[in-house]
């Protein structure tokens, strides 16, 4: 276990369709989740998460758009960003390789206990579920609101894509 809290981010992401890339700091990468609907601080909702592609660290401050013609083309900006600290777990990637993981998140939106469990019996093998736990950030009644504004996107324009695309 790192001696220094754990970077998490999540992406709102405008490509075909509009998603949320939710990315933990796990072995030195981002390892990420697409979140068609988005994170949710409703115990009662439990999100589909589609298991992506690793993003480096480095992308956890990107915000930008990803040209037309390149895979995930359209505006990302950051949603909410913070820290997260495994529970239950030293080893934060051998419980993603066993299929279920607990944490605690940091963020200016998303606080408090969550986790991500694989989803059995169906699929790709790559469907997972995040799911917020009860505690006192808990909120049955939450919304998401989105960061992808008209201004923000317009100040998008201006800034350069990563290297590595989702």
């Amino acid at each position: 276990m790192p001696n220094r809290p754990l970077t998490f981010v999540v992406h709102e992401h405008k490509a075909t369709r509009l998603h949320y890339d939710f990315r933990l700091e796990i072995g030195g990468v981002l390892m990420s989740w697409a979140v068609p609907k988005g994170p949710s601080l409703n115990p009662a909702d439990k999100r589909l998460a589609i298991m992506v592609n690793d993003h480096p660290l480095e992308y956890s401050a990107f915000e930008g758009i990803i040209p037309e013609g390149s895979y995930g083309a359209g505006p990302v900006v950051i949603w909410d960003a913070g820290t997260f600290i495994p529970l239950d777990t030293d080893d934060p990637a051998r419980s993603i390789t066993a299929g279920k993981l607990s944490f605690t998140l940091q963020g200016r939106k998303l606080t408090g206990a969550f986790a991500l469990a694989r989803m059995k019996g169906r699929g790709t093998g790559k469907e997972w579920l995040l799911m917020k736990k009860k505690d006192a950030s808990a909120k049955s009644d939450y919304t998401m609101t989105s960061e992808l504004t008209p201004a923000k996107l317009r100040t998008l324009k201006e800034r350069v894509p990563p290297c590595e695309t989702e």
